[in-house]
């Protein structure tokens, strides 16, 4: 989720290298499990000792598949904080790559150095991605194997690796996946709200207007919602969903699988007003909100339906965003709605 650039290599080793074998990646169809399963080329029980890490550690790294990494482009997924949460498959891919796409190779040197990958590592971000793309693509098509890794979490979410997939996969070059932690998926399984279908937002726009407008749009979808956002912001965000999506049931979710990880759980005005006076939280932050509540029906000629809930409306929201609400939840008129609520304003002026 973060941005940032940085200069680290590595001296590669030679080992896992071999002929292009099925499975990894392929753009022709293959079975999903290729060969007979194939046991940890170490066979002897992991050390179950907390200090013996390094031990552990090296009998992880040690399982491979019962095939060759093939070339193309790997998009692998790492962790979001807990480096335990590593595939075994991902630090395979890894060690057999010719080099690993990162955003930051000071964070990704760290998480190589804890499994003793020594994989060269090529910077990839949002600044250089224009530049470097056509000669990775150049690689690609000479028959390489890359890696693309985020931060933390999986490539393409929030990241730059989009165009370089979709550049990919236009010539036809193998891309595969090596699935894994996600904050958004953890965040939502965590949040107790419904995950049968939700819509990943990303992350809101930093100021007011632009936010409101993004949140406007998606205020009917019968879904779960999950935003990334910045803990500066987190209390505003949490102010402005509740007065324009209602306020619903949502979660926080911050420090995901650290040792701090927290979850707190309630409606959103009640969240932002938390935040609002205990001030931005420590750590990366996912909020989880609730889908809309079915509205009652509501009839053109129920007019005292219609004031009461224009009146709500108004009290959390702008004439215009309590109209458009009102709108989107009973299919009423927007032009009969604001000159309504207009009136209704009005009168409380004149009172």
């Amino acid at each position: 989720m973060r941005r940032s650039e940085g200069n680290t290599s590595a001296t590669r080793t030679a080992s896992g290298k071999g002929t292009i074998g099925a499975g990894e990646p392929t753009s022709r169809p293959s079975p999903s499990k290729p060969g007979p399963a194939i046991a940890p080329a170490r066979p002897d029980p992991p050390p179950s000792s907390a200090a013996d890490d390094d031990a552990l550690s090296a009998w992880v790294v040690d399982w491979t598949p019962g095939h060759d990494l093939a070339p193309g482009l790997h998009l692998v997924a790492t962790p979001i904080g807990n480096l335990g949460d590593i595939t075994l498959r991902a630090l395979w891919v890894l060690r057999n790559v010719d080099r690993i796409l990162c955003e930051d190779t000071r964070v990704t040197a760290r998480l190589l150095a804890r499994y003793h990958i020594a994989t060269p590592l090529d910077p990839y971000h949002d600044h250089n991605a224009d530049r470097v793309r056509p000669a990775i693509l150049d690689r690609l098509r000479q028959g390489e194997k890359l890696a693309l890794v985020s931060d933390a979490g999986t490539p393409l979410v929030s990241d730059p690796g989009f165009k370089l997939v979709r550049a990919a996969a236009a010539e036809g070059l193998p891309v595969t996946a090596s699935p894994g932690p996600s904050a958004a998926i953890t965040a939502l399984v965590l949040s107790g709200l419904p995950p049968d279908a939700f819509l990943f937002g990303g992350f809101l726009p930093p100021r007011q207007a632009a936010r409101r407008r993004v949140l406007t749009q998606w205020r009917t979808v019968p879904a779960t919602l999950v935003f990334y956002e910045g803990p500066s912001r987190l209390a505003a965000a949490l102010a402005d969903m509740a007065a324009l999506l209602g306020d619903r049931p949502a979660a926080v979710a911050r420090e995901l699988t650290k040792r701090h990880e927290e979850v707190r759980r309630d409606r959103l005005a009640t969240l932002a007003a938390h935040y609002g006076a205990a001030g931005a939280p420590r750590g990366e932050v996912v909020i989880v909100v609730g889908p809309p509540q079915p509205a009652a029906a509501l009839d053109a000629g129920d007019d005292a339906e219609i004031e009461r809930r224009l009146r709500d409306g108004l009290a959390k929201a702008s004439l215009r965003d309590a109209v458009a609400r009102l709108a989107d939840e009973t299919g009423l008129a927007r032009r009969a709605l604001y000159r309504r609520a207009l009136a209704l304003q009005h009168r409380e002026i004149d009172r």
